[in-house]
């Protein structure tokens, strides 16, 4: 058995995938915008201000990530809470393969198949998303 500790970066490999897409597509929101600020600003005729760029971008960082993190919050809780409460999307899927795997049961231990499936059935009683496909 290897015993060896993993490195964090293969530990976390995704999370440093997506830390540094994050970083970079910050920097860039950041630069263009500083591009933009500045051809706004010259083709105005006005003074080019760090202060009135950093309080131009910062409005626009955060009405874009409160866009971004309603919108994935909603998808993420919602789909949750539909998962939990058992809507008919969330037990399609869960159902059918239940049944698939019950029928294949039959099919490969005929003697036998009942009293599995009334045994695991019996063992993750109160576990089912369907009445449909309970088997009592």
């Amino acid at each position: 058995m290897d015993t060896k500790p993993r490195s964090l970066w293969k530990a976390y490999g995704y999370a440093w995938v997506t830390l540094g897409f994050f970083i970079i597509s910050f920097i860039g929101h950041w630069l263009f915008g500083w591009f933009d600020y500045v051809s706004e600003q010259q083709a105005h005729a006005q003074p080019i201000q760090v202060s009135e760029y950093l309080v131009q971008m910062s409005r626009e960082t955060l009405e874009n990530w409160q866009s971004e993190f309603l919108q994935l919050l909603w998808q993420v809780g919602g789909l949750a809470i539909l998962l939990y409460v058992g809507s008919p999307q969330s037990k399609e899927g869960d159902d059918r393969m239940e049944a698939k795997i019950d029928e294949i049961l039959r099919r490969v231990d005929p003697q036998n198949a009942e009293s599995i499936i009334k045994m695991l059935d019996d063992d993750y009683a109160g576990r089912h998303t369907d009445a449909r496909h309970a088997h009592r």
